[in-house]
């Protein structure tokens, strides 16, 4: 298990706590919306809002955060993140903000308390990056976006 430190905004209502896994397989943790100052944002179709958390976040060297839509609200309403997955570096240490977009017909109002987004804590390998003079052949070759032919 991976230590994640959390630190609370200046605005930010602590009632609502902690990100938390809905159950015991979660891969993600709800993150709420902290809209203690406004207590609503409605958004209309195509629009987007930064979300507060009312959290900054310190994850551990060799791991991020990555920021994931919520299926349930995808699907009733049409909300996603346009930039998903996001990605928060283990040295950042700023608010924690969601981008959410409504994609969907109606507007949606996104109250105080609300669940948004996910939050995934995942392993991060950095490579290497190197210049080859030619690279290995493949079965596939440089055949792409639909080229399998599959599905």
């Amino acid at each position: 298990m991976v230590e994640v430190f959390f630190a609370w905004t200046d605005e930010a209502d602590q009632s609502l706590g902690l990100p938390v896994y809905a159950t015991s397989g979660a891969a993600g943790a709800d993150l709420r919306a902290n809209l203690a100052d406004r207590g609503e944002v409605t958004l209309l179709p195509g629009a987007r809002a930064l979300m507060p958390t009312g959290l900054r976040i310190a994850i551990p060297p060799g791991f991020e955060a990555q920021v994931r839509p919520r299926s349930g609200l995808a699907l009733k309403h049409g909300l996603t993140l346009p930039n998903a997955p996001g990605t928060i570096d283990s040295d950042y240490r700023g608010p924690l903000g969601v981008i959410v977009m409504n994609a969907g017909q109606e507007p949606v109002t996104l109250r105080h308390g609300n669940r948004i987004a996910q939050l995934v804590i995942a392993p991060v390998v950095q490579a290497r990056f190197t210049i080859a003079e030619t690279l290995d052949d493949t079965t596939r070759g440089a055949g792409g976006f639909g080229s399998t032919g599959r599905g």
